[in-house]
């Protein structure tokens, strides 16, 4: 099997690489992409003999990226490129009948609803390597989506779980990146420590599994060992447990329907002790508040969510908001978006115009 990884040098790639070495020749690699580490991408290339790659920030080809997701010889894309720019080689991907192990957020957020009808239309696949996702995917093997009464995404909290918002007011970026349990880059650890990713998952639920909002919950797991469960209608619920490590839901959209022996050791369950869940602090940590106002509003709105929320990041880790204008700045900027039709050129419309609107907020609030 033939995959293209897009995004290769980022913590998602890497695991990916991981999961290749594991294969014993099984998954062979046609292509890489990387943004701007140029040596990361190189030596990649040269351990996989990978002929093919792309670092998007010296590139002047714009559609290099999609030629790399509709490239005939390859099954599947592993899409780990982080924020908006994942989009348009998902939507290649997809129109080209490949299948996606998508591990970006973003694009499902802004465009779940046309991700998805492109995959039915034209025999894409979108399997879901986000592990919260993933880990319902995994549960719900072998029953129908009616048979579901709720879905409940779990997160670990972050490393502010329990802080109020006047502790929270002088956060460092150093703090805010030093995450608990999972090692990731920093957009998606500040998002972590916002809980903005637990807005952002339940946005991406809404499409990945095709169910109302109010079939959604998310609860607040410490541990990070129960990644999702699935609640039946007799009341009955599976849960998936595996160790904090995302091998084991890229290892799975690799080789589904199948397992790869080893993917990660086994969960230890005497040591883990205890399994902890809470409902989330909305009052505290308002970003999951404005994500299910964004999906609740529909159209752009999401859209308009998610290039506020990066924009604001951005600006945290560059020490120009502080941590708590995260959620201020997304939720000025989401207050004041527009009404359009859903259709591909309105979200890439509505995107900019989010992300000049929040800047300006942004400079509003420095003056």
């Amino acid at each position: 099997m033939k995959i293209s990884i897009l995004g290769c040098t980022g913590s998602i790639g890497e695991s990916t690489l991981e999961v290749v070495r594991k294969s014993k020749g099984f998954i062979k690699i046609a292509s890489l992409a990387a943004h701007s580490n140029a040596e990361k991408l190189s030596r990649h290339a040269s351990e996989f003999g990978v002929s093919k790659t792309v670092l998007t920030s010296q590139t002047k080809n714009p559609e290099a990226l999609e030629e790399l997701a509709t490239d005939p010889e390859i099954k599947t894309v592993v899409m780990a490129i982080v924020g908006f720019a994942a989009l348009k080689p998902t939507i290649a991907a997809l129109k080209a009948g490949k299948t996606v192990a998508l591990a970006n957020k973003e694009a499902l957020v802004t465009c779940g609803e046309l991700l998805t009808a492109l995959a039915e239309k034209h025999g894409g696949k979108i399997i879901p390597v986000d592990s919260e996702h993933n880990a319902l995917f995994q549960a719900l093997q072998g029953h129908s989506i009616e048979q579901v009464d709720k879905l409940i995404i779990t997160g670990s909290g972050g490393p502010f779980r329990g802080k109020t918002r006047s502790e929270l007011q002088s956060v460092t970026i150093a703090q805010a990146l030093n995450h608990p349990k999972w090692k990731m880059g920093p957009k998606i650890t500040i998002d972590s420590a916002t809980l903005m990713n637990k807005g952002l998952e339940y946005i991406e639920a809404r499409w990945v599994f095709g169910l109302p909002d109010d079939k959604l919950k998310i609860l607040i797991h410490p541990q990070s060992l129960v990644h999702g469960i699935v609640q039946f209608i007799d009341g009955s619920m599976l849960a998936h447990l595996s160790p904090p490590d995302m091998k084991a839901a890229i290892s799975y959209a690799l080789y589904y329907p199948q397992r790869q022996p080893g993917a990660v050791e086994p969960l230890d369950l005497v040591k883990a002790q205890k399994l902890e869940f809470f409902e989330v602090d909305y009052e505290n940590f308002p970003c999951v508040n404005l994500a299910q106002k964004a999906l609740k509003k529909g159209g752009v709105a999401p859209t308009v969510l998610n290039a506020a929320n990066e924009t604001a990041v951005q600006a945290f880790l560059d020490e120009k908001i502080s941590f708590l204008s995260i959620s201020d700045m997304i939720e000025k900027t989401l207050e004041s978006a527009p009404r359009q039709n859903l259709d591909i050129q309105s979200i890439f419309a509505a995107d900019a115009w989010a992300r000049q609107k929040c800047q300006e907020n942004i400079l509003s609030l420095r003056h």
